[in-house]
C-alpha cells in the first residue's frame, strides 16, 4: 500500500494528466485510423511512458527508450524509412543505453531515481555541432545509397536525433528541445507516409503526443536544475 501511494504521488497531477492524455491520443488514433496493429500501439505506449520518466530525470526512462528504439526501428523498416531504421538501430538505441549508464552513474543526492542535471561546457558547444554535422553528412550518403524514402527530411531527422542523444548523454535540459525538434521532423515524415496509406495518421498523432511530452520535459528539467542548484 505504501509503495502504491509513493507511485501515485511521484508524478504531479499535471504529469498524470499529460501521460493519460498521451495514452488516449495514441489509443484513439490507432482505433480511428488503424495502422500496424498491436505492435505499433505497444511501441508507442512504451515510448510515451519513457518520456514522462525522462521528464522526471529518472533513468528508467532511458531503459524504456532502448526498448522503444528497437521496436521503432522494426516499424520503420516495414515502411522503407531506412533512415529512421538505421538512426534508431545504429545510433539512438546504443546512445540511449550509454545515457542510461551515465544517468545511473550521476544520481542526485544519492537517489537513483533522479539524475544530476549538468551544464554544457565550452567543449560541448564545439563538439556537439561538429559531431552532428559529421554524422549527418555520413548518414546522408548512406541513406541515399539505401534508396531511403523522403531523403531530405530523413537526413534532418538524423541531425536532430544525434544532437538529442548527445545532449541526453551530457545530462543537459536542452536534450528535450532537440527531441521536440526531432518530433516535428518525424511528424512531417509520417504525414508524407499517410499520402500513400491513411492508416499512418495514427503514427502522426503518436509523435504529436511525444512533442508535448518533450516540451514539458525541457521546462521540468530547468526546474530540476534550479532545485538541485539550491
Amino acid at each position: 500500500m505504501q509503495r502504491l501511494r509513493a507511485l501515485l504521488t511521484y508524478f504531479t497531477p499535471f504529469e498524470w494528466g499529460l501521460w493519460l492524455l498521451s495514452l488516449s491520443v495514441i489509443l484513439g488514433g490507432s482505433l480511428a485510423f488503424g495502422g500496424d496493429g498491436a505492435f505499433s500501439v505497444i511501441a508507442s505506449l512504451i515510448g510515451v511512458t519513457a518520456l514522462i520518466f525522462c521528464a522526471k530525470g529518472n533513468p528508467l526512462g532511458q531503459a524504456l527508450c532502448v526498448v522503444f528504439g528497437v521496436l521503432y526501428a522494426i516499424i520503420s523498416y516495414a515502411v522503407a524509412y531506412y533512415g529512421e531504421m538505421v538512426t534508431y538501430a545504429g545510433m539512438t538505441v546504443p546512445m540511449a543505453a550509454l545515457s542510461l549508464w551515465a544517468w545511473l552513474k550521476n544520481p542526485y543526492g544519492g537517489k537513483r531515481s533522479e539524475v544530476r542535471v549538468a551544464a554544457l561546457t565550452r567543449w560541448d558547444a564545439l563538439l556537439a555541432p561538429t559531431l552532428t554535422l559529421l554524422v549527418t553528412v555520413v548518414f546522408y550518403f548512406v541513406l541515399r545509397a539505401l534508396g531511403t524514402a523522403n531523403l531530405l527530411p530523413s537526413t534532418v531527422s538524423v541531425a536532430t536525433s544525434f544532437l538529442a542523444v548527445y545532449l541526453t548523454f551530457r545530462r543537459s535540459p536542452w536534450f528535450a528541445l532537440a527531441y521536440a525538434a526531432n518530433d516535428l521532423v518525424l511528424i512531417v515524415l509520417w504525414v508524407l507516409a499517410t499520402l500513400g496509406d491513411p492508416s499512418y495518421l495514427s503514427v502522426v498523432m503518436c509523435f504529436a503526443a511525444f512533442f508535448l511530452n518533450d516540451v514539458y520535459a525541457f521546462f521540468n528539467w530547468r526546474r530540476l536544475r534550479k532545485k538541485q542548484g539550491q
